[in-house]
């Protein structure tokens, strides 16, 4: 497949270029955050980003910019976004390499399942509204981790809690969906 220059620099396809080049700037900043200040401006970041991921869809869907490389390029700026804020947040929080481990198990599962699907000629059709219901848990709970270290453990316990309950959850209610992808 060839790529045309009107197909890479859809606005969508950009809005996802701006995510994957905010990830360092925002490691950057949260890894040598000192101030208050530092944390509020890595989280500012994380919520403009969430926005773009939010916008991308949005504007591919109404002004009719869905392209495959957007298709492709879409969830792995998520997924690296995702990644690199439970990266950052493993060095301030105990218990987040558990969150960590489960995502990496999940993403492992849905990506070798959905290149396997994608070989036998089928695939998965974008994320469903688990998925989406997840990933929307995930951002408010690590923006406020983000944007607040110094919080009382128990809360901070409780918001990656329930991050890992609805990615558990999204991850149970995948399996069945690429069962029945496999049996079709």
């Amino acid at each position: 497949m060839r790529l045309t220059t009107k197909e890479i620099f859809t606005i969508p396809n950009c809005l996802s270029y701006i995510r994957i080049i905010l990830l360092p700037i925002f490691i950057y900043i949260y890894s040598t955050a000192n101030e208050t200040s530092d944390y509020y401006l890595a989280a500012v970041i994380i919520l403009f980003s969430a926005l773009t991921d939010l916008f991308d869809g949005l504007i591919a869907r109404k002004f009719n910019q869905i392209t495959e490389l957007g298709k492709a390029l879409d969830p792995i700026a998520d997924k690296l976004q995702q990644a690199a804020i439970a990266i950052c947040l493993m060095f301030k929080f105990h218990y987040m390499w558990i969150i960590f481990a489960l995502f990496v198990v999940k993403e492992l599962f849905m990506g070798i399942n959905g290149l396997i699907l994608l070989k036998k000629g089928k695939k998965l059709d974008g994320a469903m509204w688990f998925g989406k219901v997840s990933t929307a848990v995930f951002y408010m709970a690590m923006l406020s981790l983000i944007a607040f270290p110094n919080l009382d453990s128990s809360i901070a316990n409780f918001l990656m809690g329930i991050t890992f309950t609805f990615l558990a959850l999204s991850f149970l209610l995948y399996i069945p969906i690429f069962i029945k992808l496999y049996r079709e």
